[in-house]
């Protein structure tokens, strides 16, 4: 009982934190303000080691976003780990992991910045091998070593800030220098590698073998929104550069996944194949010059997504721990309301008219419209929100209606703590949109078009929705289609094979030369050349003082004699 305490004390302090900060970031907004807090922690000849803290409208808004949702995670988590031994272990991993994010959050300095991008880094391998076997310690090591390519990204991008002579980067977004070109490299290829575009997209699926709550909130407000986040940040000085390629792949990130997710069972993993995809349309707005809609998109985004996990672990809590879809069916019968807020999710991510998802979804596809860019990207982006509305449908359907996979004798209840936190959760998933749309946005837009280009989202939702419905009720078909059409559906449901890419073929090259290392340098001639040179030198001299009758007094002062002269000389 002292720990369900402990959980609620957590839940309202950071509830009303979150509610505090998302009510000063509407303060900041309508008045224009903005609150720039340093502190000098030393001086080293013309840089400064400055702590900065940056409040304006954006990071408090977005501080308030994930105070919320993971307040909402914790009142959950009492339910749902009460049977775990190490419950305290937990709530503090994510309370620090929660420190870490707004730590990242109002920073403008790039030395905190990388304080907060290290401490998610680091937070988050703990939790992703929490449960402690196999799969999660190779899960985990995947995503720490991805993570660490970002974080010396950063580390190097400080050192060329030194020739600016300040590393609050919020100060030189305009600039253009010779050399900024590589900052700008290191920071996308930081970004990329927390928000896991590809190349680096292998460790976000991998990463949930984390507990379900953990999940709601890295993949929704947290660690994979950082990139996109700080991106966000510099949004002003990449925008002066051609980012084509950068959109390019992006773009394809966002196709990959939502192809992807379309050949998955592991519940789990479809949701994080859709956070993958949503990331990629987050990355490719940025890119294509729409900031801000890139950040209304974050925020829409974190709300539906942390619901959509938070009814998964229930329905995976319910159904003794089993994540694959085949296993569920008929499921609304025994859990009403979470299939009706695990619904209310999926038709908020695929962007159905007036839920949360579609202003900032329907408003980013509409200024990709309007604007140029060439047919491939045009095309890639809607064939992407179709198979996202695919995916969600074929989920409704696997889990919530037909038959049951289930035993017969297995019994479904709904923990009330549980549908408790998903309450708000699910109000924010309806209105979210339309409000951070009235507030983030200064001035109605006014698109217009053609009524098929105008109804164009509409129109290939509904063909997902469909398509969606017709990848569900395959089952004797799978096995024709499997056999005549192996390669392709083994290369599209693995990612196009980048955990591959990203396991055995770094690491099985590397071990072989690993081993030729050990045996040349600790086992062969290396050892007996350069390791035991130094102690076999001085065994000779001591053996050669002890010979002749040097005693260890004399050898000390023969040593002070030899530092003096030494000394005098220089």
């Amino acid at each position: 009982m002292n720990y369900m305490h402990k959980y609620n004390f957590w839940f309202f302090l950071i509830f009303l934190t979150g509610l505090l900060s998302f009510s000063l970031g509407i303060y900041l907004l309508i008045n224009d303000l903005c609150y720039f807090m340093d502190w000098e922690v030393m001086s080293l000849n013309s840089v400064s080691v400055i702590m900065t803290f940056l409040f304006d409208w954006m990071s408090l808004i977005f501080m308030g976003c994930v105070l919320f949702i993971s307040s909402m995670v914790i009142y959950y988590s009492g339910s749902y780990m009460e049977n775990d031994l190490y419950m305290t272990r937990f709530l503090y991993l994510v309370l620090m992991f929660i420190l870490s994010m707004l730590l990242l959050i109002i920073s403008p300095n790039l030395i905190s910045i990388l304080l907060g991008w290290d401490g998610l880094g680091l937070v988050s391998y703990c939790l992703v091998i929490y449960f402690q076997n196999y799969k999660s310690y190779n899960a985990g090591m995947l995503t720490v070593l991805t993570n660490r390519i970002g974080d010396v990204a950063i580390l190097i991008s400080i050192a060329w800030f030194i020739n600016f002579g300040s590393w609050s980067y919020i100060y030189y977004l305009y600039y253009n220098l010779n050399w900024s070109y590589w900052v700008l490299l290191l920071m996308i290829l930081a970004a990329f590698t927390k928000s896991a575009q590809i190349p680096f997209s292998a460790w976000l699926p991998a990463a949930m073998a984390a507990p379900t709550p953990v999940s709601a909130l890295v993949h929704s407000s947290t660690l994979v929104t950082a990139g996109v986040y700080l991106l966000i940040r510099f949004s002003d000085f990449i925008l002066g550069y051609n980012v084509s390629l950068f959109l390019l792949i992006s773009v394809l990130t966002m196709f990959m996944s939502g192809l992807g997710a379309n050949f998955e069972y592991d519940l789990k993993k479809i949701i994080a194949l859709s956070t993958l995809s949503q990331l990629g349309l987050m990355m490719s707005s940025l890119f294509m010059g729409f900031p801000i809609l890139a950040y209304f998109h974050l925020l829409s985004h974190a709300f539906f997504k942390a619901l959509l996990f938070l009814c998964a672990g229930l329905m995976i809590h319910c159904l003794g721990d089993s994540q694959d879809i085949r296993h569920m069916g008929n499921v609304i019968n025994f859990m009403p309301f979470t299939c009706s807020c695990f619904c209310i999710s999926n038709l908020s991510l695929c962007g159905m008219p007036f839920m949360s998802g579609f202003y900032s979804k329907d408003m980013i596809l509409e200024s990709l419209s309007l604007n140029y860019f060439n047919l491939f990207i045009y095309l890639i982006y809607f064939i992407s929100v179709g198979l996202t509305a695919c995916y969600s449908f074929r989920l409704i359907y696997y889990c919530v209606s037909g038959a049951s996979g289930l035993f017969s004798f297995q019994g479904l209840f709904e923990d009330m703590q549980m549908l408790l936190s998903m309450i708000f959760l699910t109000l924010m998933a309806i209105i979210c949109g339309s409000l951070l749309s009235w507030l983030i946005l200064p001035f109605p837009s006014l698109y217009v078009f053609p009524i098929e280009c105008k109804l164009l989202t509409v129109l290939l939702l509904l063909l997902g929705g469909w398509l969606g419905y017709e990848t569900s009720c395959l089952s004797s078909g799978e096995v024709l289609c499997g056999h005549l059409f192996t390669f392709s559906i083994i290369f599209m449901g693995n990612m196009w094979f980048m955990p591959n890419f990203s396991t055995y073929m770094v690491y099985s090259k590397m071990l072989v030369l690993s081993n030729s290392y050990a045996k040349f340098m600790d086992s062969g001639w290396g050892e007996y050349m350069v390791s035991n040179s130094l102690p076999f030198f001085s065994n000779y001299i001591s053996s050669f003082m002890v010979k002749y009758q040097f005693n260890g007094i004399k050898i000390f002062l023969l040593s002070f004699i030899f530092i003096g002269l030494m000394l005098m000389f220089m």
